[in-house]
């Protein structure tokens, strides 16, 4: 019997009987009125007020009708790249319109599948949420869970609440700078007013056309069959876009997995490098299982919130060892914690320099001993990935 296929993206939607209606509707309030009712609030219009004129000269510049009703984001989780397209006609192909910089990512590459496992979902959404008054000065909602993660993750506990927001601090979100979330508000809000009620934000574990992030992609992938596979869909939607300027149309299996309408089959970009072993990896121990999968992630003593003080504090000791007239930078460490708390096994995934990397491996492995994982009711080891924020507030 064929495989049942759900369309669960908002570039080509199919309501039978009934019409899309969004939480803003259903207060009352029309979509064309949408940017006038944000201004209402204070952050949006003063976003309004310093980003709007600029916005409609970039599009101007870029011959892009503003308000624009055809707006795509995607985002690059290795990569730490937000990405803005815009058209003006269903037809026509989508021009690149700006570029923000991710500045803190949780977790390690792969899908979000339950609630505090520290991930960034990747896959296929929508914007479903404008929040005006966010702790995070403004933040965009997406529909996380979706079709294919209600399927694949957690039944019970999925996780939610993901946002693309401000601040530079997350335990699974998408977090950039206030000021690009500004100017990235005003740019939705003006899409839903023009009638696009479905902003589609697609996320990657990377660029698949940069080579680093395509052979690390590939490593850690290497033994793990499930992520490989789900690697290789999104690859084919990032290719499918490349090449047609065009939103791929995802669909979902009944057994969860994605499948890219119209997609070639992927094609190996780059030939794979042997990784070279870091010479600064200290406290190494030789573990036998490392849990992909666990019950309950590690507790940093106090929580996350002494987490984030520890990675605050890391990050402004660690600007002495920047380069020269380099004041701001992110690295990314893996480690991993024991089955008796301890962090062990330290390595650079993104570094700076060799000087720097040194200095940060020696600096990092001081934490303390950590409430280890647990899997089947039984301490279990698991590996972290950490970025770190050099010199960023």
């Amino acid at each position: 019997m064929r495989k049942q296929l759900t369309l669960i993206l908002g570039f080509l939607m199919i309501v039978s009987g009934l019409t899309a209606q969004t939480s803003f509707e259903r207060e009352g309030q029309a979509s064309s009125t949408f940017s006038v009712y944000q201004k209402s609030f204070k952050r949006p219009g003063e976003s309004f007020a310093k980003y709007e004129s600029l916005i409609k000269t970039l599009f101007k510049l870029k011959d892009l009708n503003w308000p624009s009703k055809y707006i795509y984001i995607r985002s690059f989780k290795f990569d730490s790249q937000l990405e803005v397209w815009a058209k003006n006609t269903m037809k026509e192909p989508y021009k690149l319109v700006k570029i923000f910089k991710v500045c803190a990512l949780a977790g390690t590459l792969g899908p979000k599948r339950f609630e505090g496992d520290y991930q960034v979902p990747e896959g296929f959404y929508y914007i479903n949420h404008f929040n005006p008054n966010s702790s995070y000065y403004l933040s965009l909602g997406l529909n996380y869970p979706n079709a294919s993660d209600r399927i694949l993750s957690d039944q019970i506990k999925p996780g939610g609440d993901i946002y693309i927001h401000g601040g530079c601090a997350t335990v699974g979100c998408i977090p950039i700078k206030d000021e690009q979330i500004a100017e990235l508000y005003v740019l939705a809000s003006g899409a839903k007013s023009a009638g696009q009620d479905f902003i589609p934000v697609h996320v990657f574990p990377i660029r698949y056309d940069v080579q680093k992030s395509y052979e690390y992609l590939g490593r850690l992938t290497k033994d793990d069959a499930a992520l490989k596979a789900f690697g290789n869909k999104m690859e084919q939607a990032f290719e499918y876009f490349e090449k047609h300027k065009q939103l791929p149309i995802a669909m979902v299996r009944d057994n969860g997995e994605y499948a890219i309408y119209g997609a070639d089959s992927v094609v190996e970009r780059f030939v794979p490098v042997p990784r070279i072993k870091s010479k600064y990896v200290k406290a190494n121990r030789e573990i036998e299982y490392v849990a992909d999968v666990v019950a309950k992630w590690p507790d940093y003593p106090g929580g996350i919130k002494e987490y984030e003080k520890f990675l605050k504090l890391l990050g402004k000791e660690m600007v002495q060892f920047l380069p020269e007239n380099v004041a701001k930078a992110t690295a990314q460490v893996e480690y991993i914690i024991d089955a008796d708390g301890t962090p062990v096994n330290f390595k650079i995934i993104k570094g700076v320099d060799e000087y720097f990397d040194h200095e940060l491996i020696g600096a990092i492995q001081k934490m303390p001993i950590w409430t280890p994982a647990i899997y089947r009711e039984k301490p279990v080891a698991k590996k972290m990935v950490q970025t770190l924020l050099i010199g960023i507030e």
